[in-house]
């Protein structure tokens, strides 16, 4: 018996392979199935199930491509009602895979159907529980992502209670827990940098596994602090739910190649977004007019989901070159399908072209200090609330990236703003957004709040927790 994590960092995914006696199962796949494929291939096993924890909103999972190449089955568990032919699981049922079996454990909470899956060794002995979303290593899954439901996100996080009591803190403390997602998914709120536990770990760490926590308490610690999620998860969902297009008709469209002209006239007569993936650096000192910064070597995905609100949006990439394969994918790991093609030859044969060509203004962090000694300016720091809250230049105006196409009517095009972030990566975009709106002044801070602080030339205010009397 072989148990492999596919761990995918840009969206703090997990994927599942386990294979026995030339059988093989896929757990919550990624939308591009080939690898899958050939690891499967590595070990000369036939993929027999797909194994779906839920209807994931934060990704498209490669469900359907997956068991359209390898006549595999999907499975979903209790009240899953996909729009495509699957397996519905009964709860407690056993999938027999080689010489173990996986058992079905309805646990909703997280969404109606959510079910972990219960590894059986070749004896029957419990080995492994992969949980989804439903428990989370240090966390539990948000109780508000279901599609279309008529029970609030406390009656959703009701039953996961229940779950979580009578499905999962049941098992043996050996037993091994893989969830579906590490450290920095918007599918939790706290979730440990480890990627795997066990249930007994779970049991004496983990805030939502107290013995002693009443139900009420647990409704109320695991709703309380939830910030909106992205906008692109109800889509997701449903995407997940109705099915989508192959990821082969996808990239076909995605990888063609466009010379400046061509790109140029794609652009006007489809009204398609430009998004450029290079690194924040590359992108400041030039870039094609009107174009949208979200670089690859950062959270390219979820951003992405987060700040392009049409799924169905025609894009234009400008991509380092090589790499526009990659950025195709993972677009339509998000479901953003539209690629039209990319600049062929890259930035570089844009400027080679004659083309008009826009930048950005950076200061260095020690030109930041200087400028701030006079009084005179309005500092935006598009870090998220809890990083901000944390500490944050006195005088900086908290304007989140996460919600900048929400909060924009709040800025003024006759002020000049100096933005921050963390390290330099979300300024860029939040300034290439903004001037893809029109607003012209603005001063991106290379190396963001990181280099302000250690510079020590800014008033810093820091969060102090207050001591209450008892």
């Amino acid at each position: 018996m072989k148990v492999e994590q596919l761990y995918t960092g840009c969206l703090a995914e997990a994927a599942y392979y386990i294979e026995s006696n030339g059988e093989a199962v896929i757990i919550d796949p990624l939308r591009e199935v080939q690898p899958y494929i050939d690891r499967a291939a590595q070990d000369g096993a036939k993929i027999k199930y797909v194994l779906e924890t839920h209807f994931h909103a934060d990704f498209v999972s490669g469900h359907l491509d997956l068991a359209k190449n390898t006549g595999a089955t999907i499975v979903f568990g209790p009240t899953a009602q996909p729009n495509f032919e699957a397996h519905i699981a009964k709860d407690g049922e056993v999938l027999k895979v080689g010489k173990v079996g996986i058992k079905v454990l309805h646990t909703p909470g997280h969404t109606m159907e959510s079910s972990s899956f219960l590894l059986l060794d070749e004896a029957g002995k419990e080995v492994a529980v992969f949980t989804g979303d439903t428990l989370f290593i240090g966390d539990v899954g948000r109780p508000d992502l279901a599609v279309k439901t008529d029970l609030s996100r406390e009656d959703l996080a009701g039953h996961l209670f229940d779950s979580l009591r009578n499905k999962i803190m049941t098992l043996p403390d050996d037993v091994k827990v893989y969830p579906g997602h590490g450290a920095g998914s918007a599918c939790g709120k706290k979730m440990a940098k480890e990627t795997e536990s066990t249930i007994g770990l779970q049991k004496q760490f983990n805030y939502a596994l107290r013995a002693d926590m009443t139900k009420a308490e647990f409704v109320k610690e695991v709703t309380t602090g939830l910030v909106d999620p992205p906008q692109y998860f109800p889509k997701n969902a449903v995407m997940n739910k109705m099915g989508y297009e192959s990821i082969e008709t996808v990239l076909n469209r995605g990888l063609h190649p466009l010379s400046p002209r061509e790109f140029i006239t794609v652009a006007e007569s489809e009204g398609a977004l430009i998004l450029d993936t290079r690194t924040e650096q590359e992108f400041a000192k030039g870039f094609v007019p009107g174009a949208i910064f979200i670089g690859l070597d950062g959270q390219f995905a979820s951003w992405v989901g987060t700040l392009i609100t049409d799924l169905k949006q025609p894009i234009l990439l400008v991509c380092p070159e090589g790499r526009e394969e990659e950025a195709v994918t993972r677009l339509s790991r998000v479901g953003y399908d539209n690629t039209l093609g990319f600049l062929k030859g890259g930035f570089a044969a844009w400027q080679a072209s004659g083309n008009d060509i826009d930048s950005m203004e950076s200061i260095s962090a020690d030109t930041f200090a200087n400028r701030m000694k006079t009084g005179k300016n309005t500092v935006l720091d598009v870090r998220r609330h809890s990083e901000y809250d944390t500490e944050h230049v006195i005088g900086a105006q908290n304007f989140p990236l996460d919600f900048i196409n929400k909060n924009m009517s709040e800025l003024r095009h006759d002020v000049q703003y100096l933005v921050h972030c963390a390290g330099g990566y979300r300024s860029v975009i939040a300034i290439s957004i903004l001037k893809n709106r029109g607003f012209d002044n603005l001063v991106n801070v290379e190396a963001g709040f990181k280099a302000i602080k250690e510079s020590g030339n800014v008033a810093i205010s820091q969060y102090v927790e207050q001591a209450t009397e008892l």
